[in-house]
């Protein structure tokens, strides 16, 4: 048994806690106590403070990776969800660090002195595991998150050397305003469920970790990991009488499979009950790079920006998005282990106001991260390994080996930047202490999926808050500009204090966000200069050779629209095919291809050329219309068959006689 230290204060409570637990060795008696909280918000996180039930799982790898894991294990019953376990064997839970927890709700033994008696802290720093990782953890809700799941779940953990595992059933109060009675006079606490302790022996001494059983899943989010909302809505489309086509809802191209309302697995037309990426004998890590390359080749297919939301269900989104905020190596690799000679051109920030951006040569096989001497992922993470029901996790964003682009400049661009700052002339108290990181963005002329558009901001690798694609609220007229990047923030001290208690925002007033809000903002005017007058020189030359060519009146419309929008007027529109074949339209990063028959409504049978060249005509307008609608960002607001729908109307009104 671990012996207290003079740092760890415990009270008669956890003191007796402790003692039934360990008699439960000899006894077989259980111990049953109740949770406490030390203030009524933190008992309120029992009843859910997150947006979605991912979150929840977050939460319970973050937990593993500071107890140094090397191995996560997430198992659902995809798709019906009734069960979930995630399983690590990271060190496992004492007795007297599991007392502490359910005593200390929001009072984290982690980042302090205790967590260094208790054995969750490295010996020589309070902010490193025991392994030497920084910890992610702060506050200590980690655990109690899976209240967005269930209200019922059971902890079986154990430590290296420890001749018994200790099992904890929970339950948690859904609301837990009312303080607990009894107490001492002008002391409030407040009960945030029950629990059941006790101590099986195990014979194997060596092993540790700790394993969580999530049952009796709540309804609403079983529902939203099922995607209840959307197979819903296709069923009603299929019931309806609409004999438009565009009105019936299509199901996501991926998916786990379908429940139905009894309770039965339903097959989707034809053998399989689900749709994926990969095929079940595929290795765990195969099949995850598919799942990543499956979206990339979207672009085509659905339109030139595919969305995760049009593509995945819910629960591949979960995926995804798990994958996107651990911290985890690339399905490729870093972008910092890029060597980018002939591959992109790489540019280094200035961290000073009105300054430009430098360009930054490199020799053969010389990384961007020698280069500029990078530190990211910074410390000692070793290894850490995700498996989600058949796949191993990876970070799922690529910068080699992209679509090929028709705009004037086709290479992609890198923006470097890192800072350190000390705030010195500030008080501690005032300015959150010193603030380090690093970063790159990186233009290319299309990013995908388009959820990856914006700028993500990591904490020692972890990151709750997924991108943002206003750039931390950027002011700009440039939207289009701004669809082509993709930005991430390693953060390697400070802004700790900014994140909000989920995890999955920032406190935006903190001196830290608004620090990095203003280099971000710097960064981007230095990469919209260098983008443009790179841009402007690739399409001059492009002029040069094409000057004999001429724009239509109606395709003069749609380019200076665009234009316009995207505020670069060397750019052109994205291209619109209408095919009568999909096997012989053409593919590639900025075409939107649509079916000729799903557009354009058969009418009479043309004869003359004036009636083709008329017809020609009005095909030339629908594409300049669709144009105009893509430079607003309203054609990738629509799925493809409201697309078809919304030009087929237009079309409908450009034909429409005139009475």
């Amino acid at each position: 048994m671990k012996t207290p230290s003079p740092y760890w204060v415990i009270d008669s409570a956890e003191k007796d806690l402790v003692a039934k637990i360990h008699n439960s060795e000899s006894s077989g008696e259980v111990a049953e106590t109740t949770l406490r909280t030390d203030e009524r918000v933190i008992a309120r996180v029992t009843d859910g403070i997150y947006r979605r039930p991912g979150s929840a799982i977050r939460e319970l790898i973050s937990n593993a990776y500071d107890a140094d894991a090397t191995r996560v294990v997430i198992k659902t019953d995809a798709p019906r969800f009734d069960r979930i376990t995630v399983e690590d064997n990271g060190h496992g839970m004492s007795p007297e660090v599991l007392a502490h927890m359910i005593f200390h709700i929001g009072g984290s033994a982690k980042r302090s002195k205790e967590g260094q008696s208790l054995g969750v802290a490295a010996a020589d720093s309070q902010f490193h595991s025991p392994g030497g990782r920084r910890l992610i953890g702060k506050i200590g809700i980690g655990l109690f998150s899976v209240s967005q799941l269930t209200r019922t779940f059971q902890v079986i953990t154990k430590v290296e050397g420890d001749n018994f595992r200790t099992i904890a059933t929970i339950v948690l109060k859904q609301y837990a305003d009312d303080p607990i009675e009894g107490l001492p006079l002008g002391e409030k606490r407040y009960e945030s469920g029950r629990v059941n302790i006790w101590r099986e022996f195990a014979s194997d001494v060596d092993s540790h970790g700790t394993t969580i059983v999530l049952t009796s899943i709540r309804p609403q989010a079983k529902d939203t990991l099922r995607s209840r909302d959307t197979w819903a809505a296709i069923e009603q489309s299929e019931r309806s009488d609409d004999s438009d086509s565009s009105s019936i809802l299509t199901p996501p191209r991926f998916h786990i499979g379908r429940v139905s309302s009894d309770e039965r697995l339903l097959k989707r037309a034809g053998t399989y009950y689900s749709s994926l990426p990969w095929d079940k004998n595929d290795d765990p890590e195969v099949a995850f790079s598919k799942l990543v390359q499956a979206v990339w080749d979207e672009i085509g297919p659905s339109g030139p920006n595919p969305k995760l939301e049009r593509i995945f269900d819910n629960y591949l989104q979960m995926v995804w998005q798990l994958a996107l905020s651990i911290p985890l190596p690339y399905v490729d690799r870093h972008l910092f282990d890029l060597e980018p000679k002939g591959l992109a051109n790489v540019y280094e920030l200035s961290n000073q106001p009105k300054e430009v951006a430098t360009p930054v040569s490199f020799k053969k096989g010389q990384t961007i991260r020698e280069r500029l001497a990078l530190m990211d992922p910074a410390g000692s993470i070793g290894r850490f390994d995700i498996w989600f029901d058949e796949i191993k996790l990876a970070r799922p964003l690529k910068f080699e080996k992209l679509p090929e682009s028709r705009g004037a400049l086709t290479t992609p661009l890198v923006f470097i930047g890192k800072l350190r700052e000390t705030f010195e002339k500030i008080p501690r108290e005032f300015s959150g202490g010193p603030l380090e990181f690093e970063a790159y963005l990186f233009w290319t002329p299309k990013i995908a999926p388009t959820e990856h558009q914006g700028a993500l901001v990591r904490i020692h690798g972890s990151s709750g808050t997924l991108f943002d694609s206003t750039f931390l609220r950027y002011q700009t007229a440039e939207l289009i500009r701004l669809r082509q990047i993709t930005c991430e923030i390693f953060v390697q001290e400070g802004l700790e204090g900014a994140l909000n208690i989920d995890r999955e925002s920032f406190n935006a007033s903190h001196p830290h966000s608004v620090f990095i809000t203003k280099w971000l903002h710097q960064a981007l005017l230095q990469l919209t200069n260098t983008q443009k007058k790179l841009a402007h020189e690739a399409r001059q030359r492009t002029r040069d050779a094409s000057k004999d060519l001429a724009v239509s009146g109606i395709q003069q419309v749609a380019l200076d629209v665009w234009m316009k929008e995207s505020g670069d007027f060397d750019s052109i529109p994205p291209q619109i095919e209408f095919t009568d074949s999909e096997a012989k339209a053409r593919t590639g990063s900025d075409i939107y291809v649509f079916s000729r028959t799903a557009v354009i409504p058969e009418g009479k049978k043309i004869l003359t050329q004036k009636q083709r060249a008329h017809e020609a005509i009005l095909e030339e307008k629908l594409k300049s219309i669709a144009q105009v609608l893509a430079a607003y960002g309203l054609l990738d607001s629509l799925n493809k068959s409201k697309q078809e729908g919304l030009l087929r109307a237009t079309y409908k009104i450009l034909t429409a006689p005139e009475e």
